[in-house]
């Protein structure tokens, strides 16, 4: 059962979808999130990645500062700067 996630700089949606799982870097180490996890709220570290696991693919996106917020809902990732990596990932 996916997650939903949004990923979201000051200047646009940087990413939106399903998930099965991500992974953040913040300032008390490194959470993975998986469906049903309990609400939370974590600070996001200067220079980390989010790393969002859709199937077999992972989408990787640079961050530069923000928070992660787990709701019932699902995951947002409210960064200062997002930017998403070109590359496939695995």
């Amino acid at each position: 059962m996916p997650m939903r996630v949004a990923i979201v700089s000051p200047e646009r949606e940087v990413w939106s979808g399903d998930a099965d799982m991500v992974i953040a870097r913040t300032t008390e180490g490194e959470i993975g999130v998986l469906p049903r996890h309990i609400p939370l709220l974590g600070v996001l570290v200067e220079g980390g990645e989010v790393r969002v696991k859709t199937g077999n693919e992972t989408l990787t996106v640079a961050v530069d500062g923000g928070f992660l917020s787990v709701t019932e809902q699902g995951v947002s990732i409210l960064a200062e700067h997002a930017t998403l990596s070109t590359g496939a990932g695995s």
